[in-house]
This record gives structure tokens, C-alpha cells and sequence, in this order.
């Protein structure tokens, strides 16, 4: 089954991958199911956004199914995603539905290697900023710690973090901007359009009232609307790749997260496809 709105396109202007990987996870697996599941859930939904005013149907879409990453090592899956990404045509726009955080080091390595100047927007409940977590130094946990390794912590931006160590907390004083509010302040929002821009949406640095289904569920997170809205006014910058992480399946027994994870898909990828002023 494919993603809604796709089709076959020899040069996609955007091209989802599912990344079928939650071998770190800890507390609730199941992030491995959430590709299949987000793309069953997408069955329900439009391709039309009424929002944005576009459709999927408008757009040169492509959905090339799941990378085969089941019994790989963390390091193993995040070369072959790493491979995956670098081997893309620089004007498409991987849209990479994981499976866990982990997932995200993968495609930032690529990415990093082609825009030296790429700034990382991770929306999420947790720093993720462990150097290592329990014996492993490639995790869930550890993903934007890694990611440090590639981009400065200037080029890091993190909106939504509630939680973390107190170790976690100090570092992330060096980033660009953290904090647990949503909203970017416009002078950081400025230096954001200024750059190529990776973005890494967790499922849950939302609410786990509107996001049931994932691994890590955070209370006092955002709102289905806050980030729909959020993700609308991407439009506005000049974005080189995205994820949707830690959504879990076995944890959704409405499917509730995974046809909100579609909604999300569809105006991200609407609102980065947008035409951008001269």
C-alpha cells in the first residue's frame, strides 16, 4: 500500500521511505509497524488540503515503500539510510516515515554532506542529547547528541523538550534555541530562512491526549491544531528533508495517532512543496 496522493514519478518532487526500525526502543516498542500503518491510516484522509489551498495530485509525489533495514545494528541501519538519502536527486525532498528517533542520523549525515550550512529543527518531547544510553552510543536517546557531531549546536534548533537529564538540560543551553513552547522566536525564525533546514517531527512532542500511540508519551505537550498550524508555516522556509518519528501501533488501538501522523505528512509535504517567492 502506498502513502495517499502517490504515484510513480520518475524525478519526484517529494518521495516518502519508510524506515521500519525500533531495535533501541525503550519502555514501548512498536515503532516498526507505524510506515505500514500511517500509510493504511492515509486511506482516510484527502489529498486535498484545505488549509493550504493544494493537493497531492498537483504535486510529483512518490512513495518507494520500505527500506529493508529488520536485524540491522543501530550503526548499520543509519549507513544504509545514509546511503539511501545521499544517492537521492538533490531536488527531491526525502519525507522518511520512521520507526524510531534513530532513524534521523541517518538522513542528517547525508544531508550535512551536501548543505554545509543545513540547521537541524527537531520539534519533540526530549532533548535526546545523551552521549550514551544504556551501553550504546547510537540510540533513540542519543540521536541529536550524534547529530551534534555533524552540525554545531548552533545549527540546532528544538522546540517542545520537557524532558530530559539535568546533563541534557545544560547542555542544550548551547544550542541555537530549547525550549517547551512550540513558537520560534522571530529573530531565530529569521535565521532559519536564511539556510537549507532539516526537520525532525517526534510524534510525541504532542499531547499524548490528541498522540496516544508512542513509545515515550510526555504530559503538557502541544495540541493536534498547534503543530498542524506549525507545520503549515514551513512554507516560509527552505526545507531539504523530512521526518515523522516514534509513532507506535500497538499503542493506538483507534488509530487515532497514525491517521493525525498522515494528516501531518500531507501539510508538510504541501507546505514545503509551495512554490517559494522569487
Amino acid at each position: 500500500m502506498k502513502f495517499l496522493g502517490a504515484d510513480l514519478h520518475s524525478h519526484p518532487a517529494a518521495l516518502l521511505i519508510g524506515v521500519p526500525y525500533d531495535a533501541t526502543s525503550t519502555f514501548r516498542a512498536g515503532s516498526r509497524h507505524a510506515p505500514g500503518a500511517i500509510r493504511w491510516a492515509s486511506q482516510s484522509i484527502e489529498t486535498f488540503s484545505p488549509v493550504l489551498r493544494r493537493d497531492l495530485e498537483d504535486i510529483a509525489f512518490g512513495d518507494e515503500g520500505d527500506l529493508h533495514v529488520e536485524g540491522m545494528t543501530p550503526e548499520a541501519m543509519v549507513d544504509s539510510l545514509a546511503s539511501r538519502i545521499g544517492a537521492l536527486e538533490a531536488a527531491t525532498l526525502p519525507v522518511i516515515v520512521g520507526g524510531e528517533h534513530t532513524v534521523t542520523l541517518g538522513i542528517v549525515r547525508a544531508l550535512a554532506g551536501r548543505h554545509r550550512d543545513l540547521a537541524v529543527l527537531q520539534l519533540d518531547a526530549h532533548t535526546d542529547l545523551r552521549d550514551e544510553y544504556e551501553g550504546r552510543r547510537v540510540s533513540h536517546a542519543t540521536v541529536m547528541r550524534r547529530i551534534l557531531d555533524l552540525v554545531s549546536p548552533g545549527s540546532l534548533v528544538a522546540a517542545g523538550i520537557r524532558a530530559g537529564t539535568r546533563e541534557e538540560f545544560l547542555l542544550s543551553t548551547g544550542l541555537r534555541y530549547s525550549s517547551h513552547r512550540l513558537a520560534i522566536p522571530p529573530e531565530v525564525w529569521t535565521w532559519l530562512e536564511a539556510r537549507p533546514v532539516y526537520i525532525t517531527i517526534d510524534i510525541d512532542v504532542m499531547d499524548p491526549a490528541d498522540a496516544p500511540g508512542t513509545g515515550n508519551p510526555e504530559p503538557e505537550g502541544v495540541s493536534a491544531h498547534e503543530l498542524l498550524t506549525f507545520v503549515r508555516r514551513l512554507e516560509g522556509l527552505r526545507v531539504v528533508g523530512v521526518d515523522l518519528v516514534e509513532v507506535s501501533p500497538p499503542y493506538d488501538p483507534s488509530g487515532r495517532t497514525s491517521v493525525l501522523a498522515a494528516t501531518i505528512l500531507r501539510e508538510a509535504i504541501l507546505a514545503i512543496t509551495a512554490p517559494r517567492p522569487a
